[in-house]
């Protein structure tokens, strides 16, 4: 397992996680087919190779997978509005993090951006 702050590598499946860090080996799980207990505060941007997409776990319904189109900008966390907000404004992905980590207490860390292709774009 590749372990860089929030992004996570597992069997060739890459996580960008956002919410609590005690439960991303659950979410991750549950990805995998494990059985949950409890809780699930996370969620994450989701690439398998072959498609991207945006996961999160609820106890009544499991898993929740929806894709995510590559044509926008895409932000997850507890200042994603406040990060939209500034893109749409005209910042970069880097400035609408540190925006948002001024306007949102959850928001914190080291901002890092990543740069998601599909395939044909990226060759």
């Amino acid at each position: 397992m590749l372990i860089y702050d929030k992004f996570l590598e597992e069997m060739g499946v890459d996580f960008v996680l956002t919410g609590y860090v005690c439960d991303y080996s659950k979410l991750i799980g549950a990805r995998f087919g494990e059985p949950v207990a409890g809780t699930v505060e996370c969620s994450a941007l989701v690439f398998d190779g072959e498609k991207h997409c945006y996961a999160a776990y609820g106890e009544k319904d499991g898993l929740c997978k929806t894709p995510v189109w590559l044509e926008r900008p895409y932000v997850i966390g507890s200042g994603q509005d406040h990060a939209m907000t500034a893109m749409e404004m005209g910042a970069t992905a880097a400035e609408s993090g540190e925006m948002a980590q001024k306007r949102d207490t959850s928001t914190g860390g080291v901002v890092r951006t990543l740069f998601v292709a599909d395939r044909a774009t990226a060759r």
